[in-house]
């Protein structure tokens, strides 16, 4: 069975780039995720596993076969410069589809950061080359493309099953220490705008907060905490 590559969507490349400027903001996949009212968050077990470095970015899409997990190193054929790669790997969380090696060749395309419904390793590496991994796992063990050669079936840019949630090619991932949270693109420039505000606010809270403010005043002020 040979790969199968569908066409990439074609995204607006002004609200990718609006979203890319909210990876500072405090807590960020928070804010996302309250902005689509506690929708679109991944489970609990997807963690940072390198640095500690959020990012933004359109999602590219990768589906492998489940029970036959083959490296898919034709993403970086196809994969461009800001994309995250998020890759189905069904939540098996003992062989590793993602390792050092890779990271160093998706920071070199530069792709900024990877999301895995599975497992990764060499962590350490991909620490060294500042390059941010989000995966359900971390172990030792390879995937077996290395030892028998196979490299497909893979799919990618399809709708793929990601931690709880669906991810399509071009939807907008959120990831940092917390967690994920991935925004439909199709509702991108109302959740950016929303996302927006909320930061404003909660910063705005903070400083209340030094200066003395009490949940009363809070309330009354924001309308929320």
């Amino acid at each position: 069975m040979k790969n199968i590559v569908h066409p990439r969507p074609e995204l607006d490349t002004e609200i990718i780039k609006k979203f890319a400027t909210l990876k500072n903001v405090m807590s960020i996949s928070c804010v996302v995720g309250d902005s689509m009212e506690r929708d679109g968050i991944m489970h609990s077990d997807m963690k940072m596993r390198s640095v500690n470095k959020p990012f933004i970015g359109p999602a590219f899409t990768v589906k492998l076969s489940s029970g036959l997990l083959a490296d898919c190193l034709a993403v970086f054929s196809y994969a461009k410069p800001g994309d995250v790669i998020v890759i189905d790997a069904f939540g098996d969380t003992e062989t590793s589809i993602w390792g050092g090696l890779m990271s160093g060749l998706a920071r070199n395309a530069g792709i900024v950061g990877a999301v895995i419904y599975g497992s990764a390793r060499d962590t350490d590496e991909a620490r060294m080359l500042d390059f941010p991994v989000v995966s359900k796992s971390v172990s030792p063990r390879e995937a077996h493309s290395a030892l028998t050669q196979l490299w497909e079936p893979i799919e990618l840019n399809c709708p793929v099953s990601c931690a709880g949630i669906l991810v399509n090619p071009g939807d907008i991932v959120v990831a940092d220490e917390i967690g994920v949270s991935v925004v439909p693109y199709n509702q991108a420039e109302q959740v950016y705008d929303r996302a927006v505000k909320q930061a404003a606010a909660e910063e705005a809270s903070r400083k209340d907060i030094l200066s003395g403010a009490s949940v009363t005043d809070l309330l009354k002020k924001y309308g929320r905490i």
